[in-house]
């Protein structure tokens, strides 16, 4: 009899790419995506060459860059460490732990489990500046159910012995990295992972980006490989906030007015008590936000909501409130698709998301974080959820160890 055997988990070791400055932290960056505006000019303070200036250069400016990467390697602000090696990563904070591999994982194998769509707007850009540099800049960030070899190497490796790097971030948290070279523990993890699956945790974007770039060369290389970070999620749960959506330019009032039509829709002067209700909700619920008093949205009209979800969707997924918002309230009650232009996204913090909204004279609609089971269930099944439903944290912090495609 034929059996058949998992699709493969490659996670490969690499020669990093590290800083040599002293002060590591000033030169260290939230992803990309968590970075604002604001965020970006006080991180160029902070020090002249902090990642930033890498990974968000402007729509215009990818070869600057490269340019600064090169310029970077030429002086010797970034050096390539002598041997490849898959890195252990540990974040940590008052309450919170997480430690992981980061290593280059194969793109695209069956056992990589997208579970968000993507938009093409993101994509572009991550593409435009990965050609430009031939760099991966950044790890994304994967979840694994381990419990194996590789599992206890990890907490082995973090409890024993002396890090490459050990730095303080502003936003509170210790950063300590490790390498493992050694060719027989490099073999024992490859082995654990054989046979086990991922779900993109974080990075839906760069991973369609690297499925691309490996799409545009005809020949392999280092382009079949993307930087990750892979974390055991039974030994490390990870923990899943709520993004946030901002819609320019629809007054809370007409908002609010208009899903009464479809919803339940109870009044609050304290967006706290909004928010109180919200956490408590069973069921799809939102809360509307801006100038003004916010609003409790509760217990859709279930026939409007059926006659809007997709019918060859499953039920897990057509229940879930990003869903509902994609599907329902966004384009059935308010009449807007969802599209970058239109629906703005603030990750995490709802107070930053009304400020956001009061700025464009709009509606800040506020959502619960989604089930990680959600997540996980609609992943195996091969369906995915709206863009920007989940937001797994800790995230990786971009800036401590890259991969350079000249290094491989």
């Amino acid at each position: 009899m034929e059996t058949s055997e998992r699709p493969a988990l490659v996670l490969r070791p690499f020669r990093g790419v590290r800083f040599t400055v002293d002060d590591l932290a000033a030169v260290t960056s939230p992803p990309y995506d968590l970075v604002s505006p604001e965020d970006v000019q006080d991180l160029l303070d902070s020090h002249p060459n902090n990642v930033v200036r890498l990974i968000l250069p402007g729509a215009s400016h990818y070869t600057d860059a490269r340019a600064e990467l090169n310029a970077w390697m030429t002086s010797g602000v970034l050096t390539v460490d002598p041997l490849p090696a898959l890195y252990v990563y540990e974040q940590s904070a008052p309450g919170v732990l997480q430690r992981g591999l980061i290593g280059a994982v194969e793109v695209g194998s069956p056992a990589v489990l997208p579970h968000e769509d993507v938009m093409p707007g993101p994509v572009a850009d991550r593409l435009a500046l990965m050609r430009t540099t031939e760099a991966n800049l950044e790890p994304i960030f994967l979840l694994y159910e381990g419990g194996g070899t590789a599992s206890r190497l990890v907490d082995e490796v973090a409890s024993l012995r002396v890090p490459l790097l050990d730095v303080q971030t502003g936003d509170g948290f210790r950063h300590r990295l490790w390498g493992i070279t050694d060719p027989v523990e490099i073999a024992a993890v490859g082995e654990d992972l054989r046979n086990r699956q991922a779900l993109i945790a974080d990075g839906h974007h760069r991973y369609a980006t690297y499925q691309k770039l490996r799409e545009d060369r005809e020949e392999s290389g280092p382009w079949d490989y993307g930087l990750a970070l892979l974390v055991d999620s039974t030994a490390y749960p990870p923990d899943l906030k709520a993004i946030h959506r901002v819609i320019p330019d629809l007054p809370l009032s007409e908002a609010a007015a208009r899903a009464k039509g479809a919803w339940q829709v109870q009044e609050f002067v304290s967006l706290e008590d909004a928010l109180s209700g919200l956490a408590t909700a069973t069921g799809p619920a939102f809360v509307l936000a801006g100038d003004g008093p916010s609003h409790l949205l509760t217990s859709p009209d279930p026939l409007q909501v059926e006659h809007a979800m997709p019918p060859d969707r499953s039920a897990r997924w057509r229940a879930m409130d990003t869903s509902i918002l994609t599907e329902f309230l966004l384009p059935k009650v308010w009449g807007i698709p969802d599209d970058e232009r239109r629906v703005l996204v603030v990750h995490h913090d709802p107070y930053a998301a009304v400020r956001l909204a009061r700025q464009l004279s709009g509606t800040a609609v506020l959502l619960n974080p989604l089930a990680t089971e959600d997540a996980l269930a609609v992943a195996a099944q091969g369906e995915r959820v709206p863009r920007k439903s989940t937001s797994f944290s800790p995230k990786p912090r971009t800036g401590l160890v890259m991969r350079i495609f000249a290094a491989e």
